[in-house]
């Protein structure tokens, strides 16, 4: 695993701070990104709450820079993302300037939490969308799959992605919809980038052939789920299909790999290609329900 800096210059427009919340699921943590080069810039992701380093290395890439943050896009709604909107606040209250607008698609799988710690205001993204700064232009990328709101940042002047969780710079990331997902890597591959800064893990610099893998490895790991249940000659689990499948991953991760084979057992069921009763699935046969139950 390539050690990340907690504060790196990435390009001329574009910072990386460190969000140090390491863990199996967030590599060496989340990474905050400060985006332009005026007196006012984007940052998008707040990082996770409870993790006070990373305010205090972004607290002083601001002085540094002599700049302030106008905006803030969250890629998502997940606590290592937007969790860090609450310890931000005494940064914007001890400096007495404005609280930047926080942008974020809104979620569809459950209502919406309202609330934001005092001070903020949500704004709804939308698809297409340019936010702008002094130097920079981000185009919104709706990109679901990942969670229902995710959101990918085209950064013009780079022909760059800001890909949040649906790509990361190692590994390969869970999904809440696989076909959604899918879509959404096509959407990013389609855009052409030249780099992608991620949501967790170093720069990649080998986009095509990273979001390719990407795709590629979904596609693998169907084929590998379909020969797992064909050949155990009976209905089997998605922890039994964890076992055999995911061999080469560490045990750590299998709950993770589990989620993602449910997912991917999901997208199957709804083309009829495999057959569920309780929490077991088989080949689905000629003959069988149009259910796609046993």
């Amino acid at each position: 695993m390539q050690a990340l800096p907690k504060v790196s210059q990435l390009s001329g427009l574009v910072w990386r701070v460190l969000g140090c919340n390491p863990s199996p699921m967030t590599l060496q943590g989340t990474n905050l990104y400060l985006v332009g080069k005026g007196a006012s810039r984007i940052l998008v992701d707040a990082g996770q709450d409870g993790f006070p380093e990373a305010i205090s290395s972004l607290t002083e890439l601001l002085k540094q820079l002599q700049t302030s943050i106008g905006s803030i896009v969250i890629t998502h709604w997940h606590q290592d993302h937007i969790g860090g909107l609450g310890d931000l606040a005494p940064v914007f209250k001890k400096s007495k300037s404005a609280f930047p607008e926080v942008y974020k698609f809104p979620r569809t799988d459950i209502p919406e939490e309202p609330s934001l710690p005092d001070g903020y205001t949500l704004k709804t993204l939308t698809d297409n969308h340019v936010l702008e700064t002094d130097g920079a232009s981000l185009k919104v990328l709706f990109t679901p799959g990942h969670t229902t709101d995710h959101a990918a940042l085209l950064l013009v002047e780079e022909q760059a992605v800001f890909s949040g969780d649906c790509i990361l710079g190692e590994g390969t990331s869970v999904f809440e919809d696989l076909k959604e997902y899918m879509t959404s890597l096509q959407r990013i591959l389609d855009t052409k980038p030249k780099l992608i800064y991620p949501g967790h893990g170093p720069v990649v610099d080998d986009p095509q052939v990273k979001i390719q893998y990407y795709l590629n490895h979904r596609l693998e790991r169907e084929k590998q789920i379909l020969e797992v249940i064909a050949s155990s000659g009976k209905a089997i689990t998605p922890e039994e299909i964890v076992k055999i499948a995911y061999k080469e991953t560490p045990e750590n991760l299998h709950k993770a790999a589990e989620y993602n084979v449910r997912h991917h057992l999901d997208k199957l069921l709804k083309e009829k290609r495999v057959l569920q009763r309780g929490d077991t699935f088989a080949i689905r046969q000629d003959g069988t329900s149009s259910t796609g139950k046993l």
